[in-house]
């Protein structure tokens, strides 16, 4: 992946894409697993899965059917994460064009092979048979990490979702940005976006948003979260080696896709509070432009 990554696409060409992505994707469905260990932050259960030829993806795990939708009493910050809305969100990114999603697929664990026989320390001790005799884990995190939220198979098998991992830091630095349409994460508050219909003229004022690209690829990233319905989009990163000059990487979308029935136009608030026509004829006339694969 590394001889694809460029200023503006996280892919360059697709037929080379196409291969890399059938080849990753076979490679993340066929390989042994040889490690499993619990990734630290995070509001929610994430495994870092490392198999035998010492590739490594991080693993989300199917915690209710597919059809389980974000509860009506639930904030967007409290929601649970889905494994195929990361596959989806893939997906959904190449069909626009975007090209700048981390490649994700589906695969059916054994729970007793392929994580429990090699978990350890904290992870290990929170494994259980349930009463139904599945088995169940719930490690630790900030929500939904107990025994009455548990991850259980059928009987031991689990549906997961499998996301390639980003070249290391150390090889390919990354910046990690607070997003300026971020939400308030907070049961009462509102951000100041959502009070204040000038909030783009002061965005604009404020590097690297005064400046280039980086406004318009927010916008598209609203675009995206909006046809997703992701709410969670509290921060983004961008590959440091090409400055400011880049694109927001497309990560975590675990909590999208979560009603069906419903469009959050508060998503789009990047868009309609659009400070000039550029920008307003950019997002209006961007998926024909873009689309083309």
């Amino acid at each position: 992946m590394l001889g694809v990554i460029a200023l503006c696409f996280l892919f360059t060409f697709w037929f080379i894409v196409n291969i890399l992505l059938l080849m990753r994707e076979s490679k993340l469905n066929s390989k042994c697993c040889s490690g499993v260990e619990q990734k630290e932050g995070g509001t929610q259960l994430k495994l870092i899965i490392t198999f035998d030829d010492g590739g490594q993806a991080l693993m989300k795990p199917m915690r209710f059917p597919r059809d389980k939708e974000t509860l009506p009493n639930h904030f967007y910050f409290t929601d649970y994460e889905r494994h195929n809305a990361e596959v989806a969100a893939f997906q959904l990114d190449r069909v626009l064009g975007f090209r700048r999603a981390i490649p994700v697929t589906g695969r059916s664990l054994n729970i007793t092979k392929d994580i429990y026989a090699l978990a350890e320390g904290d992870l290990l001790k929170t494994f259980f048979i349930s009463p139904a005799g599945n088995l169940c884990f719930h490690g630790k995190c900030s929500y939904y990490c107990d025994t009455s939220h548990a991850i259980c198979g059928a009987p031991d098998t689990l549906e997961v979702s499998l996301a390639t991992f980003l070249p290391s830091k150390s090889l390919v630095p990354r910046k990690t940005w607070r997003h300026p349409w971020r939400r308030s994460y907070h049961k009462r508050r509102k951000a100041a976006w959502e009070n204040d219909p000038d909030y783009c003229d002061i965005v604009k004022e404020v590097s690297p948003y005064n400046r280039g690209r980086r406004l318009l690829d927010v916008i598209d990233l609203a675009i995206l979260d909006f046809l997703m319905g992701n709410m969670d989009r509290h921060h983004y990163e961008t590959f440091k080696p090409f400055g400011n000059d880049t694109f927001p990487i497309h990560l975590d979308h675990g909590r999208a896709f979560g009603k069906s029935a419903h469009d959050e136009i508060s998503i789009l608030a990047p868009l309609y509070q659009v400070c000039s026509h550029k920008i307003f004829y950019h997002c209006v006339f961007i998926f024909p432009v873009s689309s083309a694969v």
